[in-house]
Order: structure tokens, then C-alpha cells, then sequence
């Protein structure tokens, strides 16, 4: 899908050479695309909308009825991302009513065997993730589900003891989900340290790094969280962010 934003409003210039241009330079890209595609997957059926519109609303609308959004990212700056117009990862993942993949490093290696990080925090957003962390088909049988911790200056309790409390933590979210998937090997972890450092550093050589999303809305996209947000500039991995519900 491709969306091509509407000719400009003047009474000044006539825009429609240019906009002719840009559609048809739009055409040319998304059959490029859809060729790619059908090279490397011929079982995949392939269809290529050009739809006119400014790209953000576009695809929020067209994410009502998708199942899931794929997008690059170009790495922008957190300045960038308000400023330039060009901008779509965290508008598009704050307003998306489906699950959003964002994939930032084209030349991403996985580790063998194959396997995927979810990031727990006790919330239902997080039980989101896990579940479609397991449900989810993928090419590897592994899920390391892993609530990351951040110690507090001052420690109210013994660590030892907030830590049993992530252990116990991690274990409630994953009851029964092993008879579920009998198939999948899960593997829990307790990251001791800020929670976009410590998931980004578990999912370094992951197929995807997988984390629930609060809220939708607001073009900015500031609901969709400071972890969410962090991953998607940090994480090396796809980042797949799943709305609550």
C-alpha cells in the first residue's frame, strides 16, 4: 500500500504536472515492490494499492480491517519525528487498531536456533504481547518471556526479595501457556536494569522483540508508551507492538 498526499490547494500554481509526476513515480515504486515480493515468495498472492490521502491517516484507516501493519524505519531522531512530514512509525503504531512490525535493520541476523522476546510487565498490554508472542507462527520454536526491572535508588525491601517478586511475576504470565503450545520451549529471564536496554539487549540476535502497547491515539503518538517508544529507536530486531484488546 502507498499513499499519495492530496495536490496542493493554491491559487497561484497549477500543481496537477507535478502531482501527475508524483503518482505516477509512486505506481512505478509499489511494482517494484510487489515484484519483489512475488520473486522471493511466489505462494504469497500480492496486491499493490495506490490510494491518495496523507500517508499516516491512510494506513490507520486501512488498519481497522488488516490483521497486522509492516513498516520500515529510517532511524529518525525524536526531533525528526514530530517535524517531518515523512514521519509514520510512531503515529501510525499509536493510532493502529492491529498489531504493528517495525523493521529497522534490513541486514539483521538471528540467532540459531531461532527465537523471540517478549516483554512482561504485569499489565494487560503485556498479556497481549505474550499471547500473540505464542500464537504467532514463526520459523523458530523458542520464547523468552522477560519482565525487565529497573532497581530504585532506594531499595524499600531486600533485592533479593523484589526480584522472587519478578520471578513470580513471570511465572503467572506464563502459566498453562507451555501445555498450550507444547511445541514451544519457553525460557524466563529477570533483566535487572532499564527496561529499553535490557529487552533491546535480549532481543539482539532475536527474530523479534514482542511488547504491548496502552492506548491508542494522538497523532505524536505519546500514548503508545516510553518503552514502546524507546525500543523502536534502540532495538536492532523487528519490534512488534500489540494493542490492548
Amino acid at each position: 500500500m502507498l499513499a499519495v498526499p492530496p495536490q496542493h490547494d493554491t491559487h497561484h500554481v497549477d500543481d496537477t504536472p507535478g502531482q501527475t509526476a508524483l503518482r505516477q513515480a509512486a505506481s512505478d515504486r509499489l511494482g517494484q515492490a510487489c515484484n519483489w515480493v512475488r520473486d522471493r515468495h511466489p505462494e504469497v498472492a500480492v496486491t499493490g494499492d495506490l490510494l491518495g490521502g496523507f500517508p499516516v491517516p491512510v494506513l490507520g484507516g486501512a488498519a481497522r480491517e488488516a490483521r497486522m501493519i509492516v513498516l520500515g524505519s529510517r532511524h529518525l531522531s525524536r526531533t525528526a519525528e514530530f517535524f517531518s512530514a515523512g514521519s509514520l512509525v510512531v503515529p501510525v503504531t499509536a493510532q493502529a487498531h492491529c498489531p504493528v512490525v517495525v523493521v529497522g535493520d534490513a541486514e539483521h541476523i538471528s540467532q540459531q536456533p531461532p527465537y523471540v522476546v517478549a516483554g512482561i510487565d504485569g499489565s494487560a498490554s503485556a498479556t497481549a504481547a505474550l499471547d500473540f508472542a505464542f500464537d504467532e507462527p514463526t520459523s523458530g520454536g523458542r520464547r523468552c518471556g522477560s519482565p525487565a526491572w529497573q532497581p530504585p535508588l532506594i531499595m524499600l525491601n531486600d533485592e533479593e526479595v523484589a526480584l522472587h517478586a519478578q520471578r513470580t511475576l513471570l511465572s503467572e504470565a506464563t502459566a498453562g501457556l507451555s501445555d498450550k503450545y507444547p511445541d514451544v520451549h519457553v525460557t524466563h529471564e529477570v533483566l535487572a536494569g532499564h527496561p529499553v536496554e535490557e529487552l533491546a539487549r535480549a532481543a539482539e540476535h532475536a527474530l523479534a522483540v514482542v511488547v504491548g502497547r496502552r492506548g491508542r491515539g494522538g497523532y505524536t503518538g505519546m500514548r503508545i508508551g516510553s518503552v514502546v517508544h524507546g525500543l523502536l529507536h534502540r532495538a536492532h530486531c523487528p519490534v512488534i507492538t500489540v494493542p490492548t484488546g
